[in-house]
């Protein structure tokens, strides 16, 4: 269960988020905000992800709440979903470039669309904690995003990484119309004809008779056999480059004979040439499933964001590599860049940590004290050494940052408790089940 704010004074916008949160299961708590200090206490100490801010909404003062989070970048990047009223507010917005705003809609979008975007979100909160101290540490962002056949999903997500490399310089308004024209097309075959297996004769007749291809999608997308199937959007962002993959769960094409063929206008089939166009190179995997395509980072632009963790130690492991051993007197950080890494109490198996854990090593800061667990990678991995009295004077200047490593303690220390409460429920099934059926002396 998530709270999401959401800062407007909009009766029918604030209606259409409460009416989101209603239908997410319990998911998520809508919070409702319009007073400057409320609002910004709440996001200094509860530090959500998710902030929905209604720029639209004139007796919202957005340039003052988007002025307090650049006063704490590296804490408050988290996502903001932006709300305008017209399409040129939404061009006006994306323009200035903020690289904490994830996602601008115009007011209509956002309420005929608000549940679908939570549940993406949802599924992705790392992306939006992760993509910010990253970039500021100087490191490659790397993930995936896995999304439903869905055309909308897969719009939600087309947008959600072109608008990232924009805001954050990686890419001029050329480049970014090139990524948001290549990923889409990209994207559009593999719902089309990888998972829901639409052949190129089955669209030409479909379309011949006036047919939107959105209905076709649903007809298709509801059948079981494609309904378990995905779409796969893995990005991974260096100083020098992006490099974007789209896959899809279908049996794949001849892409050397399509790529081979000429651009011809017509009712389609122009997806794979038009996506090259687009990019000056796309791979193709030998099954024809996945297709990737990288984009050069744009040179000398202006970083918006401080860089506070900068050139901070990269450790590289292998499988079955030592981090720290349990009772040594060491108490830095490390941040979780990549791979999963097992960790060992008194030589038991206690869990596993994975980027969606962010730190390892926050009890024995917390606490100066020794280490209370051996760390052992699991395959390879990457972690990044962050100094214990660097990250204290960050948190004298920034006080939040104290609670929020505190929050990361409490919910790990709640997950453990969950699945020990777990493990003993089930040794008590066990033994009723062994003495329901033990035999008399």
């Amino acid at each position: 269960m998530k709270s999401i704010p959401i800062i407007s004074k909009n009766p029918h916008t604030v209606e259409a988020f409460k009416k989101a949160c209603a239908n997410s299961a319990g998911a998520f708590v809508p919070v409702v905000l319009d007073a400057r200090e409320e609002i910004i206490s709440y996001f200094n100490y509860e530090l959500p992800e998710v902030k929905i801010i209604d720029f639209g909404d004139d007796r919202i003062d957005a340039a003052a709440l988007m002025e307090s989070v650049h006063a704490d970048p590296w804490l408050l990047f988290g996502g903001i979903i932006a709300v305008v009223n017209t399409q040129a507010d939404k061009t006006a917005l994306e323009k200035q470039r903020d690289p904490n705003i994830v996602l601008a809609l115009t007011r209509k979008d956002f309420e005929a669309n608000a549940g679908r975007l939570f549940r993406i979100l949802s599924k992705n909160m790392q992306f939006l904690f992760n993509r910010g101290m990253q970039q500021q540490m100087n490191v490659n962002e790397t993930g995936t995003f896995t999304s439903d056949n869905d055309p909308t999903d897969i719009l939600f997500y087309g947008n959600l990484i072109t608008s990232y490399l924009y805001n954050t310089n990686r890419v001029n308004e050329e480049g970014r119309s090139a990524v948001q024209g290549a990923l889409m097309e990209l994207l559009l075959n593999a719902l089309e004809h990888g998972n829901c297996q639409i052949g190129y004769d089955e669209k030409t007749a479909w379309l011949a008779k006036g047919k939107n291809m959105l209905d076709l999608i649903a007809i298709k997308s509801s059948l079981p056999e494609v309904q378990k199937r995905k779409v796969y959007i893995s990005y991974d962002i260096t100083n020098a480059r992006t490099r974007i993959s789209v896959r899809d769960d279908g049996e794949g094409f001849d892409w050397r004979s399509r790529l081979a063929g000429d651009l011809e206008a017509g009712l389609h089939g122009m997806g794979i040439k038009l996506a090259e166009s687009f990019v000056s190179r796309i791979a193709y995997n030998e099954k024809g499933n996945e297709a990737s395509f990288e984009i050069p980072i744009m040179k000398n632009a202006t970083n918006s964001i401080p860089v506070i963790m900068k050139e901070q130690k990269i450790l590289q492991f292998t499988d079955k590599q030592l981090v720290c051993r349990e009772n040594e007197p060491t108490n830095d950080l490390y941040y979780i860049r990549s791979g999963k890494f097992a960790v060992y109490v008194q030589r038991k198996l206690v869990t596993v940590l994975t980027p969606n854990d962010i730190f390892i090593g926050e009890m024995s800061f917390l606490l100066n004290d020794r280490r209370s667990a051996t760390i052992v990678s699991v395959g390879p991995g990457s972690l990044v050494k962050i100094p214990k009295m660097e990250f204290i004077a960050l948190i004298r200047t920034h006080p939040h940052y104290g609670v929020f490593l505190s929050r990361l303690l409490a919910q790990r220390l709640a997950k453990q408790s969950t699945q020990t409460v777990q493990i003993q429920n089930e040794f008590t099934r066990v033994k009723e089940e062994l003495e329901s059926i033990r035999t008399p002396d």
